[in-house]
């Protein structure tokens, strides 16, 4: 397995500027990993256990729709975080996930990640601001997304 260092981690888009300290502890927590295309990261309503942090490749986020199965409702691509379930109580994945291509990316251990949170509030504060600010850029493309979805010409859909 490859160490994970903290310059790496300081290179990755999502951690930009957080002190040398707190990626001390996140690299302590994380190992660097690949999966091939079609590879299932995690199934919604399951135990959210780790979180990413994509270096390159994409993931397809889906949600089961009755009658329909599995639908793609987002594309998370490199230089973003992968997983926020891990974060919130009950700690279940809201979506699944699925590799759209080959993947390379950091990954956490989400309890232990949960843990250093508790235990340290400044890190926990970091690392909570940073999620929150990922949330909301996320929660803004949704809403672009309906908005379009919603004015286009019904036989247009």
């Amino acid at each position: 397995m490859i160490e994970v260092t903290t310059a790496a981690l300081a290179a990755h888009p999502v951690l930009d500027g957080m002190p040398a300290d707190h990626l001390e502890v996140l690299a302590g927590f994380a190992s660097d990993v690949a999966f091939p295309a079609g590879h299932r990261l995690f199934e919604e309503s399951l135990g959210a256990d780790q979180f990413w942090l994509l270096q390159s490749g994409s993931v397809a986020l889906d949600l089961r729709v009755p009658g329909q199965g599995r639908v793609r409702i987002d594309t998370v691509g490199p230089g973003e975080l992968l997983g926020w379930s891990w974060r919130f109580p009950p700690y279940r994945w809201a979506f699944g996930a699925v590799t759209a291509s080959p993947v390379r990316a950091f990954e956490f251990d989400a309890q232990a990640v949960r843990a250093s949170c508790a235990s340290e509030p400044a890190f926990g504060h970091e690392v909570t601001g940073r999620l929150a600010y990922v949330l909301a850029k996320r929660l803004e493309s949704t809403r672009v997304r309906l908005i379009d979805a919603s004015v286009r010409p019904v036989g247009t859909r």
